[in-house]
């Protein structure tokens, strides 16, 4: 089931199954393991979805805020919680937030992706105890 969405007078068409399905297995295991899913939200979206990478960033970010919101409630009632770190990394991510699509408006979209994939194989051997 394709959905077309309409950005900024540009029409593109998004499989909305393929998008459900994975966004729903990526809300699972990132609240099991404790990431905040994006990295996986990004390739399912431009990739699985066909959505260009300026819709993608945004749409991610909306999506795994749900997601992390949930999964963080939930960890705090089981006491997996440190106050000092949250109050630490919040003021941060919100700054990050704030000036990471200045930085990404100002450089090639094509740049964007290689960042974003050379962090992805950073993140996977870490995962997997390689680096």
């Amino acid at each position: 089931m394709n959905l077309t969405i309409e950005f900024w007078g540009q029409e593109f068409k998004a499989n909305m199954i393929v998008g459900c399905i994975g966004g729903f297995f990526i809300a699972i295991m990132s609240s099991m393991f404790g990431f905040g899913g994006g990295p996986f939200m990004v390739p399912l979206m431009t990739v699985g979805m066909g959505l260009p990478m300026y819709i993608v960033v945004g749409s991610s970010l909306l999506a795994i805020f749900f997601n992390t919101a949930i999964a963080s409630i939930r960890h705090y009632q089981f006491g997996n919680f440190d106050l000092l770190l949250f109050l630490i990394m919040f003021p941060a991510a919100i700054l990050g937030g704030y000036i990471g699509p200045m930085i990404a408006k100002k450089i090639s979209p094509l740049l964007v992706k290689r960042i974003a994939s050379a962090g992805l194989v950073i993140l996977g051997l870490k995962l997997v105890g390689l680096y």
